[in-house]
């Protein structure tokens, strides 16, 4: 009988467990849980996941791909202040914010979740509220109030970046978990924006000036620099990672785009993949790797739909015999 080895020169690797950092076409056999392996390199693409509990548009998110919330926004007639949290699978009621409200901006993680800004009952918004994965709790408020800000960084340390009070501004704060303190200005005020990183390693990107806006920023803990701008121009977008691997998808030109863009610390690069509804106005969460598109408006209506972006690179699969 005609062994592997003879076949292709070499035996296929016996491993307990299966290899940290798997090189694309290496074969292995797990026999902890009995199978055989491979890696296999996967193209990025965009994928339906679980769709929140009602189409909404102004809601803001936080977290992983797999534990992240999504909190407020308009449900047709009006604001609410609900909560929900995702597992990568579907949506689940969490705590209800003390102010129903949208278009704010979020940061932190599930469990150390931060909520901050927006538009709500009286106006413009600067109530801060910080989440422990089960209920909101009211801090500091911010000391500018905006709308159509961007969030950034952990619960501990957070950027919220520019928005709108009674006109677009460029004014940066940093909250330390219990206040917020001035900052530097981004070097172009606007409004309906995207922030990810964190308080010392922070990216703002896209928004409306008017118009709107391809202007990319990164921040050091103390004051902005002007990087390379997006290839679309875009507002109201999806946007998370970190300073060196963002990525932006959607939003509005105008008209509304699925169009999905890849930072890598110096410029912005188009991707194939496209979100498969083209909308705005929505939440989003992740890393360049893993991330969530979740609500929004694909006008004229609203949306309940979540998309999960995968990046491209390998992946290992399980071979299956039936």
């Amino acid at each position: 009988m005609a062994e592997y080895k003879g076949i292709k020169g070499f035996k296929v690797q016996y491993l307990s467990a299966d290899p940290s950092n798997p090189i694309v076409g290496q074969t292995w056999y797990n026999s902890t849980s009995k199978d055989l392996k491979y890696t296999e390199f996967q193209a990025a693409a965009w994928a339906s996941g679980g769709n929140v509990s009602g189409a909404r548009k102004e809601g803001s998110a936080a977290g992983t791909q797999t534990a992240a919330f999504f909190a407020a926004g308009e449900i047709a007639p009006g604001l609410t202040n609900q909560t929900e949290e995702y597992n990568g699978t579907s949506w689940t009621a969490g705590g209800n914010l003390s102010v129903a409200k949208g278009f704010a901006a979020a940061a932190g993680t599930l469990t150390a979740g931060l909520y901050f800004g927006g538009n709500g009952p009286g106006g413009v918004q600067s109530v801060t509220e910080e989440y422990n994965g089960t209920a909101w709790t009211t801090s500091n408020p911010l000391n500018q109030a905006k709308l159509g800000l961007g969030g950034a960084g952990i619960q501990t340390a957070a950027l919220a970046i520019a928005g709108y009070t009674t006109a677009i501004t460029g004014a940066t704060e940093e909250y330390d978990g219990n206040s917020w303190t001035n900052s530097n200005s981004l070097n172009t005020a606007r409004y309906q924006l995207s922030g990810c990183g964190t308080q010392t390693a922070g990216l703002a990107f896209g928004g409306e000036t008017p118009p709107s806006s391809s202007a990319t920023e990164e921040y050091d803990g103390n004051s902005w620099t002007n990087s390379n701008p997006m290839n679309t121009a875009r507002r109201l977008l999806f946007g998370f990672g970190t300073q060196t691997a963002a990525l932006a998808a959607g939003g509005s030109i105008p008209p509304v785009t699925g169009a999905t863009e890849l930072y890598d610390g110096n410029s912005w690069t188009t991707s194939p993949a496209s979100l498969a509804t083209a909308r705005n106005f929505g939440g989003s969460a992740g890393t360049q790797s893993l991330g969530l598109a979740i609500s929004g408006q694909p006008p004229p209506t609203f949306t309940a739909a979540t998309e999960e972006w995968t990046g491209a690179g390998p992946v290992t699969k399980t071979i299956t015999v039936s």
